[in-house]
Formats: structure tokens, C-alpha cells, sequence
């Protein structure tokens, strides 16, 4: 089994690879929800969301978010009543957060109205949000701290930013399909997509329970790059690096990942900066990881899957 650890449009595009190279009983995907927000009286889990469309076939490859096709007679309804409209709804994506939030108006969890919705979206390996309990990613700038989405849609990742906390997550709890995995007998690898390091997989990260079963883990755990040639293939990663003062490179995320991560996935483009890597020890691979179809979030899965097999052999 394989546990996957998500987040964001990279996040959504591997975790769609390694469901098509591994049955549905041998991997757990388990989301970012330092972003989950209440918005219009709603509950909107925005990573959730993206690796379940990608999930299930009906993303919109050109935003990046949301539903193909989508329309949006709901927001031009609402701008003219004088609504906020800065984050915005699509009729077709308004059904999923009426839905998860009449459910857990209901009383069911979010681990549980996460499985339903995507029942109903007949995808058919275990997604899973990191933790039932909120958690809220707030991101602290020279202007002040926001809340992820006024930095991120609102104001759209203008601000510089100087550091992030995750409000909740100290006392956050895994969910129960992110704890089974990480203590399964059967767990092989645990892979971190090239989801943004500081708001896609830090606030997985801050959970304690999820860091201490991370430290203590017997297998292997390889992250993917999102960077790509310095810059980040989508969001504002590699904005965040150079203002925290950091590389902003895959040099530079192999370093954040240092003392976590036994390995690294890192694109052919940047190939000359695995020597560098390797000497602050950590195992690297380079391929090909820009994802830009199916056949390409496949063949990364496969490299990502044999990469982490070949350091549990060693491991042993």
C-alpha cells in the first residue's frame, strides 16, 4: 500500500497517476485541509475538491480548479444582488459544497461526507482528508496575517509573505483512514505530491500525530518537486521561497524536505542539481515531471512508485 500526501493542482494531477498504476486497495490519498473555509454559509474544501475532480475525470485542465464545462449563472446572480463574489462558485461545483455541507450539518464527519461525495463521483480508491478536526492555515506577511484564502484569491498571493501558522492543528487528531495508513503492516512508501511544501503539506504536517508517525516510520518517503527550472509549475510556491529567503529551486525543496524525506523526484531540467543533493544526503531521481495529460501523470507515478521500492530494498 502506498499512502500519498496532497494537496493543490500538482497534488491532484499525481495522485490521479498513482490511482491509475495501483488498485484502489493499495493506496490512500490523504488532502490538505488547512484551506477548508466557510464561505456563503458553505463549507468549501478547495484541495479536496481538486484531487476529487481530477479523481474522477471532470477537473478543468485550463483553471486548474473547479469543474470542465462549469457555468456560472449563480455568480452573475449573486453580483447583482451586491454578494461577494471574490471567490467563485460554479453552478455545477455550488452541488458538492451544498451537499458536504448539508452532511455535516447532519452530524457526519468530513471523512465521511469526503467518502460519500466521492462514491457518488464512482472513484474507487480511499481519498481522505487529513484530519476531521479544523485546522486553518494562516499565512503571515508584511502586511499582517490573512487568512489563506483573502492571501491567496483575494488578494491573490500579492502580499510578501514571512511564515505561516496552522491554527488547530495542535490538537488536530489524523483521520481515520490518514492514521490507519500510516500504521498499516502493509504500507510500502509514503509519497508527498509536488504540492506547494508551505500550504499544501506543512499543515498535514503540523498535525502531531501524523509528524510523530512519520518519524517513526520503517518505509521509505519520497517527495515530488514542484518546482521546475526555479519556478513552480502552477501557485505561488517559488514567490514564497525567494521571500522567506530561501532557493528557490529543487535544491531548495530537497533542503526543506531535509530529515524527513529519504528521496527526491526532481525534473530533468534541473539534472545538474542532483549531485548538490545528494551531498546533503538524499537520494535523488530525475525525470520527467511536468504533467500535462494522463499518460504523464502515469508515467511519474511509475517512476515515483519504482524510485521509493528501490529505497525500501535498501532500507532493509
Amino acid at each position: 500500500m502506498i499512502l500519498a500526501l496532497a494537496g493543490g493542482v500538482g497534488g491532484a494531477r499525481l495522485a490521479s497517476g498513482l490511482a491509475q498504476v495501483l488498485a484502489p486497495d493499495a493506496l490512500v490519498i490523504a488532502v490538505n485541509t488547512g484551506d477548508d473555509f466557510r464561505h456563503l454559509g458553505l463549507h468549501i474544501s478547495p484541495d479536496l475538491d481538486s484531487v476529487m475532480y481530477r479523481l474522477a475525470g471532470l477537473n478543468d485542465p485550463e483553471r486548474g480548479w473547479g469543474l470542465a464545462g462549469e457555468s456560472w449563472a449563480f455568480m452573475a446572480a449573486l453580483e447583482r444582488l451586491g454578494g461577494e463574489t471574490w471567490f467563485r462558485l460554479g453552478d455545477r461545483d455550488l452541488a458538492t459544497h451544498v451537499e458536504r455541507t448539508r452532511r455535516i450539518a447532519a452530524g457526519e464527519t468530513l471523512s465521511e461526507v469526503t467518502a460519500a461525495l466521492a462514491r457518488g463521483l464512482a472513484i474507487a480508491h480511499t481519498l481522505a482528508p487529513m484530519s476531521d478536526d479544523p485546522v486553518s492555515t494562516r499565512v503571515r506577511t508584511r502586511d499582517g496575517e490573512l487568512a489563506f484564502q483573502d492571501y491567496f484569491v483575494r488578494l491573490a498571493c500579492k502580499p510578501a509573505v514571512t511564515g505561516f501558522s496552522f491554527a488547530g492543528a495542535a490538537d488536530a487528531r489524523p483521520s481515520p483512514a490518514l492514521a490507519a495508513a500510516l500504521e498499516a503492516p502493509a504500507l510500502e512508501a509514503i509519497v508527498i505530491c509536488p504540492s506547494n511544501p508551505f500550504v499544501s503539506i506543512a499543515p498535514i504536517l503540523a498535525v502531531a500525530a501524523v509528524a510523530d508517525a512519520i518519524r517513526r516510520r520503517r518505509v521509505p518517503l519520497v517527495a515530488v518537486s514542484p518546482i521546475i527550472a526555479a519556478e513552480a509549475v502552477k501557485g505561488p510556491a517559488a514567490k514564497m521561497m525567494r521571500e522567506l529567503g530561501l532557493e528557490a529551486s529543487a535544491a531548495g525543496i530537497a533542503r526543506h524536505y531535509r530529515g524527513l524525506a529519504d528521496g527526491i523526484v526532481i525534473d530533468q531540467l534541473d539534472g545538474q542539481l542532483a549531485p548538490r543533493i545528494e551531498a546533503d544526503g538524499m537520494a535523488v531521481a530525475v525525470a520527467p515531471t511536468l504533467m500535462r495529460s494522463l499518460d504523464e501523470e502515469r508515467r511519474l507515478a511509475g517512476v515515483t512508485l519504482d524510485f521509493a521500492l528501490r529505497l525500501k530494498r535498501g532500507r532493509r
